[in-house]
């Protein structure tokens, strides 16, 4: 069994306010998306967990400048991202 993404309707809104404040990125998003479904361990990805107030939750890397903050349940094989942006924004 692969790897499920969950999108909350609040990360839909984030998603697609990001999107509209950096079309150039669009096409590096949707691969991180996709690649994060297919291997989230994907040394690309750079994901790690966090700590402090958002202990809990995992990143992984769009690019050097740009995070997907998420809920990562190894259990049932579900990743629900949960924000979106540069890092001062995701942090």
């Amino acid at each position: 069994m692969g790897w499920s993404l969950v999108f909350t309707e609040q990360y839909e809104k984030r998603a697609l306010r990001f999107i509209r404040h950096h079309p150039e990125l669009e096409k590096q998003y949707l691969k991180t998306l996709q690649l994060l479904e297919a291997n989230p361990f994907h040394p690309s990805l750079r994901l790690h967990p966090l700590s402090g107030r958002l202990s809990g939750l995992h990143s992984v890397s769009i690019n050097l400048s740009y995070r997907i903050t998420l809920e990562f349940l190894l259990n049932d094989q579900e990743i629900i991202p949960v924000n979106v942006g540069d890092h001062d924004t995701v942090y």
